[in-house]
């Protein structure tokens, strides 16, 4: 079978679990080397790369805080000597909260920001000299509540708002050696049983008649990774149609 991106180097914040595991799993089985950071799941972590090993890859997980400077550095040091440079980088890793707007604490709000916003952007800083030595590209993870207004959302939205902004920021001050790209998932079930009956309601309201899958995600996020260099600045809507 081809292997379009063997000889190519991969960077996934997050990829220890949920929809970074599903990236990380599709870009090994196209002969990717893959570097996943974690910060809490460690166990998961390593399942994963033994799990990115099966594909005759090489893989590696790195624990890293995306929200601080030093621990970044760190890690992009780590890339270097572990897998000898980047060509993709993947800001996957961000938090998701459900708080009604005038219970919206300020801690709640910083948090979010910190790891959805300001850690895709201290990552991609850092990763810069890697990088341009290998025209490399870097995918965002946005969100539907990036373009749409969920009541109970305010900071998640707005932070994935602000995500897609940078996206477009980094699309023209990186330019020509890197393209960035974004994606933004609607509702993507993850078999989570707690999530189940809302799920189901929101299959109804998409017009494919169904939520997205990790494996969905993980198509949109390949074919960032090997469509030309000429495509960037994009935000791509993964989501069925919602929203429509």
């Amino acid at each position: 079978m081809a292997k379009p991106l063997q000889g190519q180097t991969v960077l996934i914040t997050g990829g220890a679990r949920r929809l970074g595991r599903a990236i990380a799993l599709k870009l090994a089985s196209a002969g990717a080397d893959v570097a996943i950071t974690f910060r809490n799941s460690a166990r998961e972590a390593q399942a994963t790369v033994i799990d990115l090993s099966s594909f005759g890859v090489r893989a590696v997980a790195l624990r890293c805080d995306i929200t601080d400077e030093k621990s970044v550095r760190g890690t992009m040091k780590e890339v270097a000597r572990e897998l000898g440079g980047l060509d993709i980088l993947i800001n996957n890793a961000a938090n998701y909260e459900t708080v009604n707007f005038e219970k919206l604490t300020v801690k709640q709000w910083d948090a979010t920001f910190a790891s959805n916003t300001r850690g895709p952007f201290l990552v991609s800083r850092e990763a810069l000299k890697l990088l341009r030595q290998r025209k490399g590209k870097i995918i965002n993870m946005g969100s539907l509540g990036g373009l749409q207004a969920w009541t109970t959302h305010a900071h998640y939205c707005s932070s994935k708002a602000a995500v897609h902004m940078l996206t477009k920021v980094m699309a023209k001050a990186l330019a020509p050696q890197i393209a960035v790209n974004c994606i933004a998932p609607g509702m993507i079930d993850l078999g989570e049983k707690a999530a189940a009956s809302f799920m189901r309601r929101m299959a109804k309201q998409t017009p494919m008649r169904r939520n997205g899958t990790g494996e969905d995600i993980a198509e949109a996020v390949f074919f960032f990774a090997t469509a030309p260099h000429f495509i960037t600045g994009q935000i791509l809507a993964v989501d069925g149609g919602l929203s429509l």
